[in-house]
């Protein structure tokens, strides 16, 4: 084993820590955006009907931007933070200590999986369908429901611009690649190499 010193690992044994609670974190807060959200869509329709206001189902496409945008920010980090450990502090500890098997291997393993990019795909399709969906309907049944000023109109197509290129951001923010599972074939390159291989 290399780490003669066990200080000098101890840093990056923190810095890890922090990450997994910040990550642990992040998790919670986009998880329950999502229950938010279908509140909000559920709490918008029923205002709408009740008052028969059809103007209150373009309240709809802003908050799903909202808190989608909200939602997609915090998954991007946590994707992030995964990559972070997974493609430089992992190596770096791996190399400390002299590990032929990388450390933090969870990291990379469970992105292994056969099943993750048709997973992923569920979950991108899942994403739309809260976030993106809910505030096109809304524009459409309030432009069917009732007849609509130049101001109606300039406040819709603003809306969908808004819903279009949240959309399009969390296609584009889609992590749907799936690793490749390490091997003890892969124990003459570096950490680093064997990391960015993948």
């Amino acid at each position: 084993m290399k780490w003669d010193d066990a200080g000098e690992g101890l840093p990056l044994i923190t810095e890890y820590q922090q990450l997994k609670i910040e990550q642990a974190h992040r998790i919670g807060t986009r998880d329950n955006l999502m229950y938010a959200t279908l509140a909000s869509i559920a709490a918008v329709a029923v205002g709408a009907y009740q008052a028969r206001i059809a103007d209150l189902l373009l309240l709809l496409p802003p908050g799903c931007v909202i808190l989608g945008w909200t939602y997609l920010v915090n998954d991007q980090k946590i994707s992030a933070i995964g990559r972070y450990i997974r493609l430089d502090l992992g190596p770096r500890v791996t190399e400390l200590v002299g590990s032929k098997t990388p450390v933090f291997g969870w990291e990379s393993n469970h992105r292994s999986d056969r099943r993750r990019r048709s997973r992923k795909i569920i979950q991108l399709g899942a994403d739309l369908m809260t976030f993106c969906v809910p505030g096109l309907i809304a524009i459409a049944a309030r432009l069917t429901i009732a007849s609509s000023s130049i101001l109606t109109m300039v406040i819709v197509a603003v809306e969908i611009t808004l819903v279009v290129i949240l959309g399009t951001q969390i296609v584009v923010n889609a992590d749907l690649a799936r690793d490749r599972p390490w091997s003890a074939a892969d124990d003459d390159l570096l950490p680093a190499t064997r990391d960015a291989a993948r």
